[in-house]
């Protein structure tokens, strides 16, 4: 029987060097759960459309389904349990808490990596530029508008106020009966 092909890999993981054997067919997403025991970063729909296992890759928001994990040997990922620094919670983290932005919270961990990518990139100038840039990320309990005012809130933008007063409302397209 012929021997699985095995790579050795590094990574620095939420600040820590680690060190892993994997098969090439391995996502990150697979060896961030299963292999470094980081439970935190969601498997949803394992296709990229749904952003629930969103991470940062040195520094930039990437879908972990999406991407083996031989591919980012020497590289530094950020997962949700990074993002604090030790007990005292992220200033997303804490938005989210303050403006209920959760209801089931599965899709929480990856809402709130993109969104610190998001705050790092630097691109968004407005609330809609933040609802256009978090829009790979899919919230099922419909929390959007929470979620966009947790962001807003964090990075300082003026009109930080809840939709539905006095600002487009966010909606994610056609609803299907």
């Amino acid at each position: 029987m012929e021997q699985l092909q095995q790579h050795p890999i590094r990574l620095r993981i939420n600040g820590q060097d680690r060190e892993f054997t994997v098969q090439p067919w391995v996502t990150l997403l697979d060896l961030l759960r299963e292999r470094a025991e980081l439970t935190g970063t969601k498997k949803g729909c394992d296709q990229g459309q749904c952003g629930a296992c969103t991470v940062l890759l040195d520094g930039k928001r990437v879908n972990s389904c999406l991407t083996l994990a031989v591919m980012h040997d020497g590289r530094e990922v950020t997962t949700v349990e990074g993002l604090a620094n030790g007990e005292e919670l992220h200033e997303l983290q804490q938005a989210f808490i303050d403006c209920d932005a959760f209801q089931c919270g599965y899709c929480t961990p990856g809402q709130l990596c993109s969104a610190a990518g998001l705050i790092a990139e630097g691109e968004a100038k407005s609330i809609d530029d933040v609802r256009e840039l978090m829009s790979g990320n899919v919230c099922r309990c419909g929390a959007y508008p929470q979620i966009t005012e947790a962001v807003v809130r964090v990075m300082g933008l003026d009109g930080s106020k809840r939709a539905g007063e006095g600002e487009k409302p966010f909606t994610t397209g056609a609803v299907l009966a």
